[in-house]
């Protein structure tokens, strides 16, 4: 075992390494698109933005490309990214199950409800262009609410009964987005709907960046502040309980913190798979499972590949955008089934 972590890098290395990695390709992802812009005058751009530096009129244009439309864009899918990576992290954790991921609890299908109603039915219409982020959130507020109700017991929230109560939720509110999508008085409407439903980050807007990084920010440094006790946690309940620690009480916070993350991330982008569910498994893979160090290389982890998926999507069949689900699934189900293949991948955890 002491020869394995041996081998394993340096947290601090590789961290740099994932923040040079988050850099690169986040530059690629400001030039890349159907209008190409030069890296180098995409960097200047943004040393011109961060300074108030003089931009030539004739390249207006291209900077208002970068600095308006794919900078909030590319600063979303780092976020998001991240955010889903410690959430994925959290919840395999607090219900001590290695495929568990942010959506297992029913948050997800509870915010395409509300979505979906919005899209179809022009529900929450008096809100305008937050009707959709409202509805998507008040739906995964609904569902954390109930997921709680149903899951509760004497004995607070158990981790079997909180992933199978979640589960059924989950499919319960799928069905009736399926029925909404059944009833769409038109084609397109409909469309619209799977297309979210599959996640997409092309309305992003400088509006919503500074909500999502504040929930970001602030539920990842819970979860790295409460590293030792996920340690203690994901090694059952009796040794968090040998070590002073109130499981029940515990899990319900985590399930706050969750749930929160969850609802605001499917708010703004939609329902994106797989994220939560693999990137937590490699960071393992690369740092072991305490906790400490998991907290620091996930979440980097997670903004490296969603900002590359985001990238992939827009890029693959210009002027075509394909949804940014379909990208982290097909990455993600052979990388989840290779780690499935290496033996001790999951078990380590599970």
């Amino acid at each position: 075992m002491r020869t394995v972590e041996r081998r394993r890098p340096a947290v601090a290395v590789l961290a740099a390494g994932l923040i040079a990695a988050l850099a690169l390709v986040s530059v690629l992802a400001l030039a890349l698109g159907a209008a190409h812009i030069p890296w180098r005058d995409t960097v200047w751009f943004l040393w011109a933005e961060l300074t108030g530096a003089t931009v030539v009129a004739g390249d207006i244009a291209d900077y208002r490309i970068v600095v308006d439309s794919r900078l909030p864009r590319v600063l979303l899918a780092a976020l998001v990214g991240g955010g889903l990576g410690g959430v994925g992290l959290l919840v395999q954790a607090m219900v001590r199950n290695a495929l568990a991921d942010p959506y297992v609890l029913g948050i997800s299908s509870g915010a395409s409800v509300g979505a979906t109603a919005v899209v179809l039915f022009g529900a929450f219409g008096a809100l305008g262009i937050y009707a959709l982020s409202t509805a998507a959130f008040a739906g995964a507020l609904g569902a954390t609410v109930l997921v709680y109700l149903m899951a509760r017991s004497a004995a607070g929230l158990v981790p079997l009964r909180l992933v199978l109560t979640g589960t059924a939720i989950g499919y319960g509110f799928s069905a009736a987005t399926t029925v909404l999508v059944f009833m769409a008085p038109h084609g397109d409407a409909a469309r619209s709907v799977m297309f979210w439903l599959l996640g997409s980050l092309a309305g992003a807007t400088w509006q919503m960046v500074p909500l999502v990084a504040a929930v970001t920010v602030i539920g990842l440094v819970v979860i790295a502040v409460y590293a030792r006790h996920l340690n203690a946690l994901s090694m059952g309940d009796e040794v968090g309980a040998a070590l002073g620690m109130n499981a029940a009480r515990f899990r319900l916070s985590l399930f706050v913190v969750s749930a929160a993350m969850t609802g605001c991330f499917v708010a703004v982008c939609g329902a994106i798979g797989f994220v939560g569910l693999v990137v937590p498994h490699i960071a393992r893979l690369l740092v072991g499972a305490d906790h400490r160090r998991l907290t620091i290389v996930t979440p980097l982890l997670g903004a490296v590949f969603l900002v590359t998926a985001d990238l992939l999507a827009r890029t693959l069949i210009p002027p075509q955008e394909l949804p940014l689900g379909a990208i982290t699934a097909a990455v993600g189900v052979p990388v989840f089934v290779l780690l499935m293949r290496r033996r001790g991948a999951l078990v380590e955890h599970g």
